[in-house]
């Protein structure tokens, strides 16, 4: 059967670049873009950065920045992503070489960076069509997940440039109560529960482990797959990578990993189910015991950083909705995040009691 796999779009309505002071820059300050016509094509996964694909004849790279309208202080910040990527790509080979950063507004409305172009599979509601699906495939897939979370967690992160970066000290104390101030200021609806959410996540904050870097948006479609599904080709998405507890990082993976004996909130809160519904991906409990047994680290107090991790995606959907609800951004996929952030907080209550 032909091979139709492609991950790219044409660029949503409201979300062009300006092509030719594009071109024009490229040709200025990237001594790798050739001449030619430049073709530009955009990401359609995620809901946070735009990033697009930019071509010109057979030479590729990938540009990212921030979503159109206000966003949130210290959110969407290029500048540190391009400069975490340029300590972290040396030593971790599955995160991209970034190329270049920019804070010149005036070629595409805000600041940006560009970086390498890998090319593989992202899955996430479904395979390519060609592709024959087993059981043994998504087992294999679901091992590559937690070997390349631990293999992060193993980075030196004090022998790179990772370092200015950081605070590692008080980590877990300063997320809860940063995300808990972030969720009052963008609150827009009553939600049932949340006091009591927010409430046990202030008087519960387990002693934190030894930090790692973590990359705190570990999901199944922020990584590119080898067509055999036997390598992992490309790890994306590094906006809110950092240095801290790495269980931090593995309660995050576990909010996005969905299984096949999940409620309907939880399967479709974005949509259509993800891939790890399908028999042979691990469950959320396999998944935590087989980090356990390779990272060696103690998982026991999993579940405050699950219900951390879904209160975050609360958390992020609400600043999206309050976005949409307030007329800066007319995305129609935010319309009905205010259902998504409800769902999310459940989710988090129900997970404080998970056994």
């Amino acid at each position: 059967m032909t091979r139709t796999y492609k991950d790219t779009i044409q660029v949503r309505e409201g979300e062009e670049l300006d092509q030719a002071k594009l071109h024009a820059f490229l040709l200025k300050h990237l001594s790798e873009a050739p001449a030619g016509e430049l073709e530009i094509e955009q990401f359609g996964a995620g809901h946070s950065n735009l990033t697009y694909l930019l071509r010109i004849g057979d030479w590729e790279a990938v540009l990212r920045r921030p979503p159109h309208g206000p966003v949130a202080p210290k959110a969407h910040d290029m500048k540190r992503e391009y400069t975490f990527l340029t300590s972290l790509s040396p030593v971790y080979q599955t995160a991209p070489k970034p190329y270049l950063y920019s804070d010149d507004e005036t070629i595409v409305g805000s600041p940006f960076f560009m970086m390498e172009r890998r090319k593989g599979i992202v899955l996430d509601s479904e395979f390519p069509k060609y592709v024959n699906y087993t059981p043994k495939m998504g087992r294999q897939i679901s091992r590559l997940m937690v070997d390349k979370l631990v293999e992060l967690h193993q980075v030196d992160y004090t022998k790179t440039g990772i370092m200015q970066l950081v605070k590692p000290d008080g980590f877990m104390h300063r997320q809860v109560e940063g995300w808990i101030n972030r969720y009052e200021r963008f609150k827009t609806d009553d939600i049932q529960g949340v006091v009591k959410l927010i409430r046990y996540l202030a008087e519960n904050i387990p002693v934190s482990q030894k930090p790692t870097i973590i990359h705190y948006d570990y999901k199944l479609n922020n990584a590119m797959f080898s067509e055999d599904f036997r390598q992992v080709t490309g790890l994306f998405d590094w906006e809110m990578s950092t240095v801290g507890d790495p269980l931090a990082d593995v309660g995050v993976a576990m909010s996005y990993w969905i299984q096949k004996d999940d409620d309907d909130l939880l399967k479709k809160g974005l949509g259509k189910p993800s891939v790890t519904v399908m028999d042979g991906f691990f469950t959320r409990d396999e998944f935590i015991e087989d980090y356990a047994n390779k990272s060696g680290r103690d998982l026991s107090a999993i579940n405050f950083y699950l219900t951390f991790a879904y209160f975050k995606l609360a958390v992020i959907g609400q600043q999206i909705y309050y976005r949409y609800k307030n007329g800066q951004t007319h995305d129609p996929r935010f319309a009905h995040f205010n259902s998504l952030v409800k769902n999310m907080v459940h989710q988090a209550l129900r997970s404080i009691e998970r056994k």
